[in-house]
């Protein structure tokens, strides 16, 4: 029975140096023709080619297997990012594992125990907390490591313009004319919130007129925007509504419903990330859209510099406020027919 086809019979196959033929079926066409490319690759699979990872690593002293901790597989922003990351390791000949945290750190250091044990060639953490002493850690003990989505300390990150984005929702507020304004901050341990919060606090000042300023924290989820909107409302409606997340926007949306406050009409209200589902609700949600697709890539090109010990800066993904019809009308009459982009 013959044995496995390797990378020599490709490369007797296709008239292609075996060390090309390598470099091409792991993803790395750097000066390569592309009908070369598109030659050993047709060609490998035809002949059933499939690379020994353990092998490999064997001779690297690498696995090609990446990890990625989010705090919920489950949740929509994260998981868009790490399908991005995913698709950009497979094209490299990458295997990625990802966990979920539920953002606790001791559920953290089990995922990266797993990690470890499975040899990773690197970490993408899109759990950080701003006082993170657990991945300092990790770092300093020589683990390659990138941050996604939030930061701390001076570790590498990759995460939204959340600072810039928070401004661009409070100077839209601001411009309305609204004068109670209610922030649904989201937790404090978390630099999304944050910076989210602190930049929508200066956009709102740039604006003319003081601002009487309600904030609540609570967590990203919809039940958690629901119940501080609640509590909010016992201390009387707000005219406007900043909610560091879509899921909490959409939950202070239904808050303001069961009080029968009619958003987009009664309080205007704007989140934050522009999942799918903030257009297509009955009241389309104003809110900050980043390129999430943008931020696993460049999670991934990040993670490659770290463990071939290249220079690796921090990346600020942009940001745009999409407007709709949940804060355009207010202070301007009634909504002038469609959602126009602002930066």
């Amino acid at each position: 029975m013959p044995g496995p086809v390797t990378l020599r019979d490709v490369a007797a196959a296709t008239g292609v140096h075996v060390s090309t033929v390598s470099r091409i079926l792991r993803g790395e066409h750097d000066r390569v023709r592309p009908e070369t490319v598109e030659r050993v690759v047709a060609k490998a699979s035809e002949l059933g080619y499939s690379a020994n990872r353990w092998a490999a690593s064997l001779r690297s002293g690498r696995t090609g297997v990446l990890g990625v901790l989010v705090p919920r597989i489950t949740d929509v922003v994260l998981a868009t990012v790490y399908e991005a990351f995913e698709q950009a390791a497979a094209q490299r000949g990458y295997m990625s594992l990802v966990a979920s945290t539920r953002d606790q750190p001791e559920k953290r250091s089990e995922a990266v125990r797993r990690f470890l044990d499975q040899r990773v060639d690197g970490i993408v953490v899109a759990d950080a907390r701003l006082h993170d002493s657990d991945l300092l850690e990790i770092h300093s003990a020589g683990c390659p490591m990138v941050l996604a989505s939030r930061r701390t300390a001076d570790l590498p990150y990759v995460v939204s313009d959340d600072a810039g984005g928070g401004r661009q929702a409070g100077r839209h507020i601001a411009s309305s004319g609204a004068r109670r304004i209610a922030i649904i901050a989201g937790p404090t341990y978390a630099s999304t919130a944050v910076d989210r919060t602190q930049g929508f606090l200066d956009g709102l000042a740039e604006g003319d007129g003081s601002h009487d300023v309600a904030i609540v924290h609570s967590g990203f989820d919809l039940e958690s925007g629901q119940g501080a909107m609640t509590e909010l409302l016992r201390r009387g409606a707000p005219d406007a509504v900043f909610a560091v997340n879509d899921f909490a926007a959409v939950g202070a949306m239904s808050a303001l419903a069961s009080q029968g406050l009619q958003p987009g009409k009664d309080v205007a209200v704007v989140g934050y990330n522009d999942i799918a589902i903030s257009e297509r609700l009955l009241v389309p949600l104003t809110s900050v859209r980043a390129d999430l697709d943008a931020m696993g890539r460049t999670a991934f090109e990040s993670i490659c510099a770290v463990i071939e010990n290249e220079p690796v800066r921090n990346h600020l993904v942009p940001t745009q406020l999409v407007v709709r019809s949940s804060s355009e009308w207010f202070g301007h009459g009634p909504a002038g027919g469609g959602s126009d982009l602002h930066d």
